[in-house]
Protein backbone atom coordinates (compact mmCIF):
# COMPACT_ATOMS: atom_id res chain seq x y z
CA UNK A 1 0.00 0.00 0.00
CA UNK A 2 0.93 3.22 -0.35
CA UNK A 3 2.55 5.83 2.08
CA UNK A 4 0.13 8.72 3.25
CA UNK A 5 2.92 10.22 5.02
CA UNK A 6 4.18 12.39 2.23
CA UNK A 7 2.99 16.07 1.34
CA UNK A 8 0.60 17.11 -1.59
CA UNK A 9 3.20 17.90 -3.78
CA UNK A 10 5.12 14.99 -2.99
CA UNK A 11 2.12 12.56 -3.84
CA UNK A 12 1.35 14.86 -7.36
CA UNK A 13 5.22 14.46 -8.40
CA UNK A 14 4.95 10.45 -7.50
CA UNK A 15 2.10 9.96 -9.67
CA UNK A 16 3.57 12.00 -11.96
CA UNK A 17 6.41 9.57 -12.62
CA UNK A 18 4.53 6.65 -12.31
CA UNK A 19 5.78 5.04 -8.59
CA UNK A 20 2.42 6.18 -7.10
CA UNK A 21 -0.64 4.49 -8.00
CA UNK A 22 -3.99 6.71 -7.34
CA UNK A 23 -6.28 4.45 -7.46
CA UNK A 24 -4.14 2.72 -4.45
CA UNK A 25 -3.75 6.00 -3.13
CA UNK A 26 -7.15 6.98 -2.78
CA UNK A 27 -8.47 3.50 -1.51
CA UNK A 28 -6.34 3.53 1.36
CA UNK A 29 -7.52 7.48 2.35
CA UNK A 30 -11.14 6.24 2.29
CA UNK A 31 -10.16 2.90 4.32
CA UNK A 32 -8.37 5.59 7.24
CA UNK A 33 -11.19 8.09 7.09
CA UNK A 34 -14.03 4.82 7.20
CA UNK A 35 -11.71 3.40 10.15
CA UNK A 36 -11.47 7.05 11.98
CA UNK A 37 -13.42 8.31 14.82
CA UNK A 38 -15.55 11.28 14.30
CA UNK A 39 -13.06 12.80 11.72
CA UNK A 40 -15.66 12.43 9.11
CA UNK A 41 -19.24 13.31 8.35
CA UNK A 42 -19.39 11.46 5.07
CA UNK A 43 -17.63 9.87 2.37
CA UNK A 44 -17.92 10.02 -1.56
CA UNK A 45 -16.14 6.82 -2.26
CA UNK A 46 -17.41 5.92 -5.82
CA UNK A 47 -17.02 9.64 -6.93
CA UNK A 48 -13.37 9.50 -5.22
CA UNK A 49 -12.60 5.92 -7.32
CA UNK A 50 -14.26 7.22 -10.05
CA UNK A 51 -11.82 10.16 -10.64
CA UNK A 52 -8.66 8.14 -9.37
CA UNK A 53 -9.32 5.77 -12.56
CA UNK A 54 -9.46 9.00 -14.89
CA UNK A 55 -6.15 10.39 -13.44
CA UNK A 56 -4.87 6.55 -14.31
CA UNK A 57 -5.41 7.56 -17.80
CA UNK A 58 -4.18 11.01 -17.81
CA UNK A 59 -1.20 9.57 -16.12
CA UNK A 60 -0.28 6.89 -19.13
CA UNK A 61 -1.17 9.55 -21.39
CA UNK A 62 0.99 11.94 -20.38
CA UNK A 63 -1.62 14.72 -19.77
CA UNK A 64 -1.83 15.13 -16.30
CA UNK A 65 -4.59 18.15 -15.22
CA UNK A 66 -1.85 19.70 -13.29
CA UNK A 67 0.71 18.92 -10.07
CA UNK A 68 -1.87 18.20 -7.93
CA UNK A 69 -3.83 15.42 -10.17
CA UNK A 70 -4.74 12.20 -8.54
CA UNK A 71 -3.93 13.99 -4.63
CA UNK A 72 -6.71 13.14 -2.22
CA UNK A 73 -8.25 15.91 -0.34
CA UNK A 74 -10.97 15.99 2.59
CA UNK A 75 -13.73 18.86 2.58
CA UNK A 76 -15.24 20.54 5.67
CA UNK A 77 -19.07 19.74 5.96
CA UNK A 78 -19.72 23.33 4.63
CA UNK A 79 -18.68 23.00 1.15
CA UNK A 80 -21.55 21.63 -0.93
CA UNK A 81 -20.73 18.45 -3.07
CA UNK A 82 -23.18 17.34 -5.58
CA UNK A 83 -25.03 14.86 -4.50
CA UNK A 84 -24.14 15.06 -0.77
CA UNK A 85 -26.24 16.65 1.87
CA UNK A 86 -24.04 19.80 3.44
CA UNK A 87 -24.47 19.39 7.34
CA UNK A 88 -22.65 21.97 8.59
CA UNK A 89 -21.83 19.84 11.40
CA UNK A 90 -25.74 19.72 12.73
CA UNK A 91 -28.55 17.54 12.54
CA UNK A 92 -31.21 20.29 11.24
CA UNK A 93 -29.80 21.31 7.60
CA UNK A 94 -28.76 19.45 4.70
CA UNK A 95 -31.92 18.63 2.84
CA UNK A 96 -32.23 18.34 -0.05
CA UNK A 97 -28.46 17.05 -1.32
CA UNK A 98 -26.49 19.83 -2.87
CA UNK A 99 -27.11 19.82 -6.98
CA UNK A 100 -23.59 21.24 -8.03
CA UNK A 101 -20.34 21.74 -6.33
CA UNK A 102 -19.32 24.62 -4.25
CA UNK A 103 -17.10 26.80 -6.54
CA UNK A 104 -13.85 25.52 -4.78
CA UNK A 105 -14.78 22.12 -4.89
CA UNK A 106 -15.40 22.48 -8.68
CA UNK A 107 -11.97 24.28 -9.37
CA UNK A 108 -9.48 21.18 -7.31
CA UNK A 109 -11.77 18.74 -9.28
CA UNK A 110 -10.61 20.26 -12.38
CA UNK A 111 -7.54 20.19 -11.49
CA UNK A 112 -7.48 16.26 -11.00
CA UNK A 113 -7.78 16.40 -6.85
CA UNK A 114 -9.84 13.75 -5.43
CA UNK A 115 -12.15 14.50 -2.93
CA UNK A 116 -12.70 11.94 -0.73
CA UNK A 117 -15.17 13.31 1.58
CA UNK A 118 -16.58 15.72 4.29
CA UNK A 119 -15.15 16.59 7.57
CA UNK A 120 -16.77 17.15 10.63
CA UNK A 121 -16.69 20.70 12.23
CA UNK A 122 -18.75 22.40 15.30
CA UNK A 123 -22.18 22.85 14.60
CA UNK A 124 -22.61 25.90 11.93
CA UNK A 125 -18.92 26.43 12.65
CA UNK A 126 -19.79 28.00 15.79
CA UNK A 127 -16.77 27.84 18.20
CA UNK A 128 -13.05 27.34 18.62
CA UNK A 129 -12.75 24.29 20.39
CA UNK A 130 -14.30 21.79 17.89
CA UNK A 131 -16.75 19.98 19.79
CA UNK A 132 -19.79 18.08 18.49
CA UNK A 133 -22.14 16.34 20.34
CA UNK A 134 -24.15 15.26 17.03
CA UNK A 135 -21.48 13.21 15.02
CA UNK A 136 -18.85 12.91 18.22
CA UNK A 137 -15.22 14.86 19.02
CA UNK A 138 -12.22 13.97 16.60
CA UNK A 139 -8.92 14.65 18.15
CA UNK A 140 -5.19 13.22 18.00
CA UNK A 141 -3.71 14.25 21.00
CA UNK A 142 -0.02 13.68 21.29
CA UNK A 143 1.95 12.06 24.37
CA UNK A 144 0.25 9.72 26.29
CA UNK A 145 -2.56 12.16 28.44
CA UNK A 146 -6.06 12.26 28.04
CA UNK A 147 -7.46 13.38 24.89
CA UNK A 148 -7.65 17.33 24.41
CA UNK A 149 -9.93 19.62 22.22
CA UNK A 150 -9.24 19.45 18.49
CA UNK A 151 -9.88 22.82 17.78
CA UNK A 152 -12.31 24.12 15.51
CA UNK A 153 -14.23 25.04 14.08
CA UNK A 154 -12.50 22.87 11.43
CA UNK A 155 -11.92 19.79 13.55
CA UNK A 156 -12.44 17.26 11.59
CA UNK A 157 -10.51 18.81 8.35
CA UNK A 158 -6.80 19.26 10.69
CA UNK A 159 -7.36 15.54 12.20
CA UNK A 160 -7.40 14.37 9.18
CA UNK A 161 -4.26 15.89 8.43
CA UNK A 162 -2.84 15.38 11.57
CA UNK A 163 -3.79 11.29 11.15
CA UNK A 164 -2.31 10.73 7.91
CA UNK A 165 -5.63 10.33 6.69
CA UNK A 166 -5.30 12.78 3.48
CA UNK A 167 -2.45 15.02 2.86
CA UNK A 168 -4.31 18.55 3.21
CA UNK A 169 -7.92 19.28 4.21
CA UNK A 170 -10.07 22.21 3.61
CA UNK A 171 -11.82 24.29 5.98
CA UNK A 172 -13.18 27.81 6.79
CA UNK A 173 -12.21 30.55 8.97
CA UNK A 174 -13.63 33.60 10.95
CA UNK A 175 -12.79 34.09 13.84
CA UNK A 176 -9.66 31.91 13.77
CA UNK A 177 -11.53 28.25 12.45
CA UNK A 178 -8.31 27.36 9.97
CA UNK A 179 -5.80 28.72 12.68
CA UNK A 180 -6.67 27.44 15.74
CA UNK A 181 -6.83 23.62 14.91
CA UNK A 182 -3.75 23.77 13.06
CA UNK A 183 -2.18 24.95 16.13
CA UNK A 184 -3.39 23.06 18.14
CA UNK A 185 -2.15 19.61 15.97
CA UNK A 186 0.92 20.99 14.87
CA UNK A 187 -0.08 21.64 11.49
CA UNK A 188 0.36 24.95 9.17
CA UNK A 189 -2.68 26.83 7.94
CA UNK A 190 -3.48 29.98 5.55
CA UNK A 191 -6.26 32.26 5.90
CA UNK A 192 -6.20 34.05 2.70
CA UNK A 193 -8.16 37.67 2.67
CA UNK A 194 -11.75 37.39 2.13
CA UNK A 195 -10.98 38.62 -1.55
CA UNK A 196 -9.04 35.93 -2.95
CA UNK A 197 -12.09 33.16 -2.88
CA UNK A 198 -15.50 33.12 -3.94
CA UNK A 199 -17.38 31.31 -1.62
CA UNK A 200 -20.34 30.63 -3.54
CA UNK A 201 -21.70 27.35 -2.47
CA UNK A 202 -20.64 27.38 0.75
CA UNK A 203 -22.74 27.68 3.97
CA UNK A 204 -21.99 30.61 5.45
CA UNK A 205 -21.93 32.10 9.37
CA UNK A 206 -20.98 35.97 8.80
CA UNK A 207 -20.64 36.68 5.67
CA UNK A 208 -17.92 39.80 6.04
CA UNK A 209 -16.14 38.04 7.94
CA UNK A 210 -16.06 34.37 6.77
CA UNK A 211 -13.17 33.05 4.36
CA UNK A 212 -11.94 29.54 3.18
CA UNK A 213 -8.58 27.88 3.07
CA UNK A 214 -6.44 25.00 3.58
CA UNK A 215 -4.73 22.44 6.59
CA UNK A 216 -1.80 20.68 5.47
CA UNK A 217 1.70 19.82 6.76
CA UNK A 218 3.84 22.41 4.68
CA UNK A 219 2.87 25.60 3.45
CA UNK A 220 3.55 25.23 0.07
CA UNK A 221 1.18 22.50 -0.03
CA UNK A 222 -1.42 25.46 1.62
CA UNK A 223 -0.39 27.76 -1.29
CA UNK A 224 -0.56 25.29 -4.14
CA UNK A 225 -4.43 24.16 -2.89
CA UNK A 226 -5.34 27.37 -2.15
CA UNK A 227 -4.57 28.43 -5.85
CA UNK A 228 -6.07 25.12 -7.20
CA UNK A 229 -9.42 26.36 -5.15
CA UNK A 230 -8.88 30.00 -6.82
CA UNK A 231 -8.98 27.99 -10.31
CA UNK A 232 -5.38 28.72 -10.90
CA UNK A 233 -2.66 26.74 -11.78
CA UNK A 234 -0.24 26.48 -8.40
CA UNK A 235 2.37 29.26 -8.29
CA UNK A 236 5.96 29.21 -7.54
CA UNK A 237 6.37 31.49 -5.71
CA UNK A 238 10.15 33.23 -4.42
CA UNK A 239 11.02 32.80 -0.94
CA UNK A 240 11.82 36.80 0.25
CA UNK A 241 15.36 37.26 0.96
CA UNK A 242 15.61 37.56 5.14
CA UNK A 243 18.05 40.75 4.53
CA UNK A 244 14.89 42.33 2.95
CA UNK A 245 12.30 41.45 5.40
CA UNK A 246 10.91 43.47 8.43
CA UNK A 247 9.44 40.84 11.31
CA UNK A 248 7.23 43.01 14.29
CA UNK A 249 6.89 41.30 17.56
CA UNK A 250 4.08 42.95 19.04
CA UNK A 251 5.72 43.41 22.15
CA UNK A 252 2.47 43.58 24.10
CA UNK A 253 1.74 40.04 23.91
CA UNK A 254 5.37 38.96 25.16
CA UNK A 255 3.78 41.01 28.33
CA UNK A 256 0.21 39.48 28.31
CA UNK A 257 -0.04 37.19 31.57
CA UNK A 258 -2.61 35.18 29.67
CA UNK A 259 0.11 33.60 27.63
CA UNK A 260 1.27 29.79 28.49
CA UNK A 261 4.91 29.97 29.15
CA UNK A 262 5.61 27.40 26.62
CA UNK A 263 3.63 29.40 23.87
CA UNK A 264 5.96 32.65 24.73
CA UNK A 265 9.24 30.69 25.38
CA UNK A 266 8.83 28.96 21.79
CA UNK A 267 7.71 32.23 20.13
CA UNK A 268 10.64 33.79 21.40
CA UNK A 269 13.19 30.54 20.27
CA UNK A 270 11.50 31.20 16.80
CA UNK A 271 12.22 34.66 16.96
CA UNK A 272 15.41 34.55 17.75
CA UNK A 273 16.19 31.67 15.04
CA UNK A 274 14.51 34.15 12.29
CA UNK A 275 17.18 36.84 13.81
CA UNK A 276 19.91 34.60 13.50
CA UNK A 277 18.75 33.83 9.78
CA UNK A 278 19.14 37.18 8.55
CA UNK A 279 15.55 38.43 9.16
CA UNK A 280 14.99 41.93 11.24
CA UNK A 281 13.10 40.92 13.86
CA UNK A 282 11.42 44.22 15.71
CA UNK A 283 9.80 44.56 18.94
CA UNK A 284 7.78 47.22 19.66
CA UNK A 285 4.00 47.31 20.69
CA UNK A 286 1.47 47.33 17.68
CA UNK A 287 -1.69 49.72 18.47
CA UNK A 288 -3.81 48.49 15.95
CA UNK A 289 -3.76 45.13 17.65
CA UNK A 290 -4.36 46.53 20.98
CA UNK A 291 -7.32 48.92 19.78
CA UNK A 292 -8.80 46.19 17.99
CA UNK A 293 -8.98 43.80 20.69
CA UNK A 294 -10.19 46.65 23.17
CA UNK A 295 -12.97 47.29 20.38
CA UNK A 296 -14.32 43.60 20.76
CA UNK A 297 -14.44 43.41 24.40
CA UNK A 298 -16.50 46.98 24.62
CA UNK A 299 -18.90 46.31 21.79
CA UNK A 300 -18.44 42.52 20.99
CA UNK A 301 -17.88 40.32 17.98
CA UNK A 302 -19.14 41.52 15.09
CA UNK A 303 -19.41 38.27 13.80
CA UNK A 304 -21.85 37.14 16.37
CA UNK A 305 -24.12 39.84 15.06
CA UNK A 306 -23.83 38.25 11.74
CA UNK A 307 -24.21 34.95 12.65
CA UNK A 308 -27.29 35.66 14.73
CA UNK A 309 -28.84 37.38 11.85
CA UNK A 310 -27.82 34.51 9.34
CA UNK A 311 -29.61 31.71 11.72
CA UNK A 312 -32.75 34.14 13.32
CA UNK A 313 -34.84 32.10 11.70
CA UNK A 314 -33.76 28.57 12.99
CA UNK A 315 -32.86 29.81 16.13
CA UNK A 316 -37.20 31.03 16.29
CA UNK A 317 -38.32 27.68 14.51
CA UNK A 318 -38.85 23.60 16.42
CA UNK A 319 -35.63 22.67 15.04
CA UNK A 320 -33.31 25.30 17.24
CA UNK A 321 -33.95 22.27 20.09
CA UNK A 322 -31.92 19.89 18.03
CA UNK A 323 -29.17 22.51 17.86
CA UNK A 324 -26.27 21.80 20.06
CA UNK A 325 -26.77 23.69 23.18
CA UNK A 326 -23.76 25.21 23.37
CA UNK A 327 -24.24 26.60 19.98
CA UNK A 328 -27.92 27.75 20.65
CA UNK A 329 -26.89 29.83 23.68
CA UNK A 330 -24.09 31.82 21.92
CA UNK A 331 -26.18 32.67 18.90
CA UNK A 332 -29.23 33.60 21.50
CA UNK A 333 -26.59 35.83 23.49
CA UNK A 334 -25.76 38.16 20.63
CA UNK A 335 -29.32 38.72 20.32
CA UNK A 336 -27.91 41.27 23.09
CA UNK A 337 -25.97 43.27 21.18
CA UNK A 338 -27.32 46.58 20.46
CA UNK A 339 -27.52 48.59 16.75
CA UNK A 340 -25.25 51.00 18.20
CA UNK A 341 -22.82 48.49 19.19
CA UNK A 342 -22.72 46.88 15.42
CA UNK A 343 -22.45 50.30 13.56
CA UNK A 344 -19.80 51.23 15.59
CA UNK A 345 -17.32 48.42 15.11
CA UNK A 346 -18.54 47.95 11.23
CA UNK A 347 -17.15 51.89 11.12
CA UNK A 348 -14.13 50.90 13.66
CA UNK A 349 -13.50 47.59 11.17
CA UNK A 350 -12.32 50.08 8.39
CA UNK A 351 -10.15 52.56 10.47
CA UNK A 352 -8.39 50.01 12.75
CA UNK A 353 -7.58 48.30 9.19
CA UNK A 354 -5.88 51.26 7.68
CA UNK A 355 -4.45 51.75 11.38
CA UNK A 356 -2.53 48.35 11.32
CA UNK A 357 -1.35 49.11 7.64
CA UNK A 358 0.31 52.60 8.66
CA UNK A 359 1.21 51.04 11.91
CA UNK A 360 3.15 48.02 9.84
CA UNK A 361 4.48 49.84 6.62
CA UNK A 362 5.21 46.72 5.04
CA UNK A 363 6.11 44.53 7.90
CA UNK A 364 4.90 41.24 8.83
CA UNK A 365 3.69 41.28 12.53
CA UNK A 366 4.17 38.08 14.34
CA UNK A 367 2.34 36.95 17.40
CA UNK A 368 1.45 33.39 18.88
CA UNK A 369 -1.65 31.79 17.17
CA UNK A 370 -3.39 30.93 20.43
CA UNK A 371 -2.37 32.00 23.69
CA UNK A 372 -2.13 27.87 25.46
CA UNK A 373 -1.85 24.50 24.25
CA UNK A 374 -5.12 22.74 23.45
CA UNK A 375 -7.07 22.26 26.73
CA UNK A 376 -8.35 18.84 28.23
CA UNK A 377 -11.98 17.59 26.48
CA UNK A 378 -13.72 15.84 28.96
CA UNK A 379 -14.04 19.09 31.71
CA UNK A 380 -15.15 21.31 28.45
CA UNK A 381 -17.75 18.67 27.32
CA UNK A 382 -18.99 18.08 30.67
CA UNK A 383 -19.38 22.40 32.08
CA UNK A 384 -20.66 24.52 29.91
CA UNK A 385 -19.32 27.80 31.79
CA UNK A 386 -16.17 26.54 31.43
CA UNK A 387 -16.39 25.56 27.77
CA UNK A 388 -17.80 29.43 27.23
CA UNK A 389 -14.39 30.66 29.09
CA UNK A 390 -12.35 28.62 27.28
CA UNK A 391 -13.80 29.22 23.54
CA UNK A 392 -13.27 33.20 24.14
CA UNK A 393 -9.55 32.66 25.37
CA UNK A 394 -8.97 30.36 22.84
CA UNK A 395 -10.22 32.79 19.55
CA UNK A 396 -9.24 35.86 21.34
CA UNK A 397 -6.35 36.53 19.20
CA UNK A 398 -7.27 35.10 16.06
CA UNK A 399 -10.26 37.30 16.19
CA UNK A 400 -8.04 40.22 15.57
CA UNK A 401 -6.82 38.83 11.74
CA UNK A 402 -10.21 37.66 10.92
CA UNK A 403 -12.03 41.45 12.56
CA UNK A 404 -9.27 43.15 10.05
CA UNK A 405 -9.52 40.67 7.32
CA UNK A 406 -5.44 40.02 7.75
CA UNK A 407 -4.05 36.95 5.53
CA UNK A 408 -2.55 35.28 8.49
CA UNK A 409 -0.32 31.80 8.19
CA UNK A 410 -0.50 29.78 11.32
CA UNK A 411 2.97 27.83 12.10
CA UNK A 412 4.58 25.21 13.93
CA UNK A 413 6.57 26.57 16.88
CA UNK A 414 7.23 23.75 19.25
CA UNK A 415 5.92 22.06 22.53
CA UNK A 416 5.22 22.28 25.66
CA UNK A 417 6.35 19.31 28.53
CA UNK A 418 3.55 17.10 28.08
CA UNK A 419 3.89 17.34 24.21
CA UNK A 420 0.83 19.21 23.16
CA UNK A 421 2.02 21.83 19.92
CA UNK A 422 2.53 25.77 19.79
CA UNK A 423 2.03 28.01 17.07
CA UNK A 424 2.66 31.36 15.85
CA UNK A 425 1.25 33.11 13.40
CA UNK A 426 2.96 35.38 10.36
CA UNK A 427 0.03 38.10 9.33
CA UNK A 428 -0.18 41.00 7.14
CA UNK A 429 -2.78 43.80 6.07
CA UNK A 430 -5.52 43.41 4.04
CA UNK A 431 -4.71 42.27 0.74
CA UNK A 432 -0.92 42.01 1.23
CA UNK A 433 -1.37 38.12 0.79
CA UNK A 434 1.60 37.79 -1.85
CA UNK A 435 4.14 40.05 0.34
CA UNK A 436 3.10 37.91 3.24
CA UNK A 437 3.40 34.80 1.83
CA UNK A 438 6.63 35.24 0.38
CA UNK A 439 8.09 36.06 3.67
CA UNK A 440 6.24 32.77 5.17
CA UNK A 441 7.69 30.62 2.77
CA UNK A 442 11.09 32.04 4.14
CA UNK A 443 10.77 32.11 7.26
CA UNK A 444 9.14 28.61 7.27
CA UNK A 445 12.08 26.98 5.83
CA UNK A 446 14.32 28.10 8.85
CA UNK A 447 11.65 27.20 11.63
CA UNK A 448 10.88 23.43 10.56
CA UNK A 449 14.75 23.15 9.42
Amino acid sequence: MPSLTRTALAMGEAIRQGSLDPVELTRQSLVKAAESDAVFISLTEQRALAEAEACVWRQRAGVLLGPLDGVPLAWKDLFDIAGTATTAGGKVLGEPPAERDADAVRHAAGAGMIGIGKTNLTELAYSGLGLNPHYGTPHHTPGQGEPRAPGGSSSGSAVAVAKGIVPAAIGTDTAGSLRVPAAFNGLVSYRPSQARHTRRGVTPLASSLDTIGVIATTLEDCLAIDDTMRGEAPLKRPYASPEQSVIVIDSACLDDQRFSSAVRNNLEASAERLSEAGFHVVRRRVASVADTLDAIARHGWLGAAEAYTEYRGLLESTDAKAMDSRVRKRLEAARQMTPDSVVTMYRLRQVLKAQLREELAGAILLTPTVAHVAPRLAPLETDPAHFAEVNLATLRLSMVASLLDSPAVALPSGHDDDQQHTSLQLSAPSGEDESLLRVALSASSVLTV
